[in-house]
């Protein structure tokens, strides 16, 4: 095994590129050198290089094309100048069609026929020539740096490919990245090991701080290659991140056995998750709440404490409003499914917690379940709140009812995990 050899697998072992991809960026160098030293800028050069025996050879390759009228070709040279200037000045790119009536004619990557045939008798129209070049000596050193130049930012553009290729196939799933820093948009840029990403301010937890050097979990929304390379978008927020939280921390829906049917959130406050099971001797809202709670606690940690509802998903709709509506306790539900609008009764006591605090429990739960719902006081029936009424109009007529958002918000959990253990103990 050459030197050459061993340097390229060294240099695949340490960018994680393929051998085929280092080859590539030295023989793309090499025809760069051999342009600047030997060729012209006429010449599409292409190199066959040999790391073991350190040799290349080089070929000018040209498609053939039909002879044409040099005078002609130039004046509708001359003419596509003034129509691409016209455009320029229009802010536009010029069209394929409103070039299709002139001549077109790449010395450095066309031959027409006749001076091909010269060079090979039986050249013909569409084929490609490979035109061979000899290679008189060594590189100066301006090829040298030329070279250079060319394997740094062909094993860079090799390296970005190989990361999106990486990336793209994890896009809607969670990834580790180190917090490296904010930028003046005020979006957190994170360290992701070989490239970065970023969490815009509409993708982040409002409150949730982000210090230099703490690593956190991220859901990455998008993996697309931009005009300033790899484009990596994460969230903190986005409401996927809480179904792949799930994923990752509950057996059963690793698995499969267990589903999550929807996930409404408010990020940084509340979430409401329904998940179903077809196996009956599978309790899904017990596999996620976890012995004493302790698989539940993992999730609201790795959410930095947002508050979690696990309900039960039910295909009939009035038992599914129940539940997504919990922790507070339903009296009766009536739908009208025209309009896709259901209204609650609530005991007075139970009020302020089916309604949440701001109205976050009653908008969660219409999210989740597809219809707007309305929650009726049947100590006043005059009392009404929407799962489409802003906040100030919500406080308002909660203010005065006396039920304890927070206390109902605790609660709900802790009978969650009791429910769990007396049917264990069952």
């Amino acid at each position: 095994m050459s030197e050459i050899t061993k340097a390229i697998q060294a240099i695949c072992t340490e960018k994680g590129l393929s051998y085929e991809a280092v080859l590539e960026s030295i023989e793309a160098a090499l025809a760069a050198a051999y342009r600047k030293d030997f060729g012209n800028r006429q010449q599409n050069i292409k190199v066959k290089f040999d790391p073991d025996t350190a040799e290349m050879k080089a070929w000018d390759i040209k498609e053939v094309v039909k002879d044409m009228d040099l005078e002609q070709l130039e004046k509708d040279q001359e003419e596509m100048a003034v129509r691409r200037e016209k455009a320029y000045q229009e802010n536009r790119e010029l069209t394929e069609e409103e070039t299709a009536d002139l001549l077109h004619f790449n010395p450095k990557t066309q031959l027409m026929l006749t001076p091909a045939k010269e060079i090979n008798k039986k050249a013909k129209v569409g084929e490609t020539l490979e035109i061979v070049l000899e290679v008189p000596g060594e590189f100066g050193r301006m090829a040298a740096q030329t070279a250079k130049q060319v394997i740094i930012q062909r094993l860079r553009e090799a390296e970005r490919n190989t990361v999106y290729d990486e990336l793209k196939t994890e896009e809607g799933q969670l990834i580790q990245g180190l917090v490296q820093r904010r930028d003046k948009t005020g979006a957190v840029i994170i360290d992701l090991g070989k490239t970065t990403g970023i969490v815009p301010i509409s993708e982040q937890i409002p409150r949730e701080q982000y210090r230099t050097g703490v690593r956190l979990r991220f859901y990455i929304v998008s993996v697309n290659m931009g005009n300033r390379g790899l484009e990596i978008v994460l969230s903190r927020s986005h409401a996927k991140m809480v179904e792949a939280v799930f994923v990752q921390e509950i057996p059963e829906i690793t698995s499969g056995v267990v589903v999550v049917k929807g996930v409404a959130r408010d990020a940084g406050n509340r979430s409401k998750v329904a998940v179903f099971t077809e196996d009956q001797s599978i309790d899904p809202v017990g596999s996620c709440i976890g012995q004493r709670g302790s698989r539940i606690n993992t999730i609201i940690e790795e959410l930095g404490g947002e508050k979690i509802d696990i309900i039960q998903y039910s295909d009939k709709p009035e038992e599914y409003l129940k539940q997504a509506l919990s922790p507070a306790k339903i009296d009766n539900v009536e739908l009208n499914e025209k309009t896709m609008e259901a209204t609650v009764n609530v005991s007075s006591e139970q009020f302020s917690l089916a309604i949440g605090r701001g109205g976050v429990n009653v908008r969660l739960a219409a999210t989740l379940t597809g219809w707007k719902i309305n929650v009726v006081d049947n100590g006043n029936e005059e009392k009404v709140v929407s799962s489409e009424d802003d906040v100030e109009v919500i406080e308002d007529l909660v203010k005065d009812s006396g039920e304890s958002h927070e206390a109902g918000k605790v609660a709900s959990v802790e009978e969650k995990v009791e429910e769990v253990e007396e049917k264990k103990e069952e």
